[in-house]
């Protein structure tokens, strides 16, 4: 009898640390899945919608959407789409629905998008759209202050010129609200306080190639600019090396928008220009990723948020510097 309880105490000792640490395993295993998630339930899935590659500041958009995603990845699931018009982002919009989107991060930049929009918004799918505003109910937005920026183009134009002179005003018709935005606060600013100023308005687009080619041939109808206000940082970039080709020095101020790395580094380059940049980051779309996912945790989230405009220039341009910056 002796001889058996050894036996037996014996596989008890060699039984509890085994039985002990299959314990412990299956707690971090489950502990794992839950990383990050403090309902300790089913992630959200938000789908994210961009346009293709066509312009830096659009690449840098999908890029900040993704990193931010990514850094949510404990609290959502998600699948990030890129197209090249509206038809395409129309089938993506139905591929994520279909995926189980519960909300959806879109940077509508084509007109038709307000249709496929509100039958997601109908479906009980939250939408945050990304800087463009449009007819669709229940659509929240996060976006730059466009009608701002132009407002700040006007005053840094007066301020470095005067209140008489020509000026060429470079709008994008196809960019849609933004393009009108910006130019309502340009033009309705001029009125107030330069009314006698000469604004004369050309159509280009937001890409370095479009400014190049189309104020190329604006200086050659133009024989005296006192100063430009284009809309974007890669147009600018355009217009100041149709400038310099031409060798004109009649033009004191370009103006442009986005928050563009090299376009940062040429303002203390040209003294003879005053290159400004009223600063609209495409990281601004992180908080369109937050918003999203704090209306599906059922959190007050206002429809609109608008990100203040900030002006850089060589007075300041230092301060914006960011080596990792991809735009």
């Amino acid at each position: 009898m002796k001889k058996a309880l050894t036996v037996f105490t014996l596989i008890l000792l060699i039984m509890v640390p085994l039985l002990t640490a299959c314990g412990s395993g299956d707690t971090k295993e489950s502990g794992e899945k839950n990383s990050g998630n403090d309902a300790g339930g089913k992630k959200h899935k938000i789908g994210i919608l961009a346009p293709a590659v066509t312009h830096g500041w659009v690449a840098a958009v999908a890029y900040h959407a993704e990193a931010r995603a990514k850094e949510l990845s404990g609290e959502i699931e998600y699948k990030i789409q890129t197209s090249s018009n509206a038809e395409e982002m129309t089938s993506q919009l139905d591929d994520l629905i279909t995926w189980g989107a519960e909300a959806i991060v879109a940077f509508p930049q084509w007109e038709g998008m307000e249709v496929p929009i509100q039958r997601a918004l109908d479906e009980g799918i939250e939408v945050v759209n990304f800087d463009i505003e449009i007819n669709a109910e229940g659509v929240h937005r996060v976006s730059g202050d466009n009608e701002d920026m132009g407002v700040q183009g006007a005053n840094y134009i007066v301020d470095k010129i005067g209140k008489e002179g020509n000026v060429v005003m470079l709008e994008v018709p196809t960019s849609g609200s933004v393009s009108e935005l910006r130019k309502k606060g340009f033009v309705d600013t001029m009125k107030e306080i330069a009314p006698d100023m000469n604004i004369s308005t050309y159509a280009t687009k937001f890409t370095r190639e479009d400014g190049l080619k189309d104020f190329a041939d604006i200086l050659t109808s133009n024989d005296k600019i006192d100063a430009v206000y284009s809309m974007d940082d890669e147009t600018s970039i355009g217009v100041l090396q149709a400038i310099s080709e031409a060798g004109r020095k009649d033009i004191k101020v370009v103006t442009g928008g986005g928050g563009m790395q090299e376009y940062f580094k040429m303002m203390p380059e040209n003294q003879d220009i005053w290159i400004q940049s009223a600063l609209y980051s495409p990281a601004m779309v992180k908080d369109a990723v937050d918003v999203a996912l704090d209306l599906l945790n059922g959190k007050d989230v206002e429809k609109v948020k608008v990100i203040p405009t900030t002006v850089v220039d060589r007075d300041n341009y230092q301060d914006f510097t960011d080596e990792k910056s991809p735009y």
